[in-house]
């Protein structure tokens, strides 16, 4: 089969980071005497060779990007098409239905789940696809194949409407590809249950990754009074309330999104319990702290404040102001969830915000636990791209 695709060469030692498990292949890696990148079309599958012509594998090929190549395998017999996908698919379902026992969860990881450009999200008979790359794109209607036959679902979306597709040259779009399916979907989490908005809502329309913090949450939360800011549709405040906490304030700039935390709370029992603030989170907790509100613990759970690496001094003090505030309405042995999905921010330096933040309003933090994302989003060892979410459990008490 390889002997059908054009060759990709590298220049001498460019193969090392693939060898040692990498998926990737930068521009200024590959040889363009030998292969010119102007030769290949966006998306084509590519033969990836050593500079000494040995075979590493198959890629798919964006001639235009700084990531030119990502390998989708290192047998070259097989290529990207439905049945390589029905593979990775069979493969990917197989580690889930041993760690839940209810069919919600990422299903595919990408480049975690050897399938780079692609993400799939599993909402109990619906699926929500989302493709990032060209190469993906390509082979759509066999991604689509290959989810009816692994796993029958009701209906398939795709939610092409990322920023990462401009990157890529690609068109963003919204579509129902198989099936009939309004706006709301159905998901549990933590045995707790939730409606959805996936055409509508943001990404997917549902964050699995907080999975193991909210799990915490729910074990420390009963009878505590719980603050839950950048709430989207109520994924960390609907679980308090549902694990027993005696009230729940949901803060979101999104009316809509609040909206959603209003009808999860409704579907878990818990309207009474639940309340939300909607407008810009920064002045919503100003707001809170003129009323002289106090709060058992708050959940920090922002949008990425470091998009690129060059906003790094800038990202890292909008979390330090949002801590801040946030430590200010803690009671004075509150908990404190701090959360990031920053990829450029370290977990390290997640604990310097909330250590600094705490200090400057004369505050100390003791670091209780520290949380990854779930189990369904693997991470790919070779990749530290893939390790996003970082989440840190303190304790706020006076300072001595």
């Amino acid at each position: 089969m390889s002997s059908e695709l054009a060759e990709l060469r590298l220049k001498a030692k460019s193969d090392r980071r693939l060898k040692a498990g990498h998926l990737w292949i930068y521009s200024n890696e590959v040889d363009t005497d030998a292969t010119p990148l102007k030769n290949f079309t966006n998306g084509q599958q590519v033969v990836v060779n050593s500079s000494s012509g040995k075979a590493l594998g198959i890629a798919y090929v964006n001639p235009g990007n700084l990531i030119c190549g990502r390998l989708v395998t290192r047998n070259t017999k097989y290529q990207l098409n439905k049945s390589l996908l029905v593979h990775r698919l069979k493969v990917a379902l197989s580690l889930r239905e041993r760690l839940f026992d209810q069919p919600s969860y990422r299903l595919i990881y990408g480049e975690s789940d050897g399938l780079p450009g692609l993400v799939v999200d599993r909402f109990e008979d619906v699926v929500c696809v989302q493709i990032s790359t060209a190469g993906m794109e390509r082979v759509k209607n066999d991604i689509v194949e290959a989810i009816k036959q692994v796993l029958n679902p009701r209906a398939i979306v795709m939610k092409n409407n990322t920023a990462a597709r401009d990157a890529e040259g690609l068109e963003k779009y919204v579509e129902v590809v198989y099936g009939e399916i309004a706006d709301e979907v159905t998901l549990s989490e933590n045995a707790v249950k939730f409606m959805a908005p996936i055409l509508s809502g943001q990404k997917t329309g549902w964050f699995y990754d907080h999975r193991p913090a909210r799990a915490r949450l729910q074990q420390l939360c009963e009878g505590k009074r719980v603050l839950d800011v950048f709430s989207y549709i109520g994924g960390w405040g609907v679980q308090a309330a549902a694990a027993g906490a005696s009230e729940v304030v949901c803060v979101d700039s999104s009316e809509q999104a609040l909206d959603w935390v209003h009808k999860n709370a409704e579907y878990n029992g818990v309207a009474d319990k639940v309340s939300s603030l909607q407008g810009n989170a920064a002045e919503a907790l100003q707001g809170l702290l003129a009323e002289g509100e106090k709060f058992d613990i708050v959940i920090v759970d922002p949008p990425a404040f470091i998009k690129r690496r060059k906003d790094q001094a800038k990202g890292e003090k909008a979390y330090q102001k949002i801590n801040q505030l946030a430590i200010r309405l803690l009671v004075k042995d509150g908990l404190l969830f701090s959360a990031s999905c920053s990829m450029h921010l370290a977990s390290d330096r997640l604990i310097d915000v909330v250590r600094g933040a705490a200090r400057h309003i004369d505050r100390q933090a003791q670091i209780l636990e520290r949380f990854g994302q779930g189990a369904d989003h693997p991470i790919h060892p070779s990749i530290p791209e893939t390790e996003y979410i970082k989440t840190v459990l303190a304790r706020i008490l006076p300072a001595d």
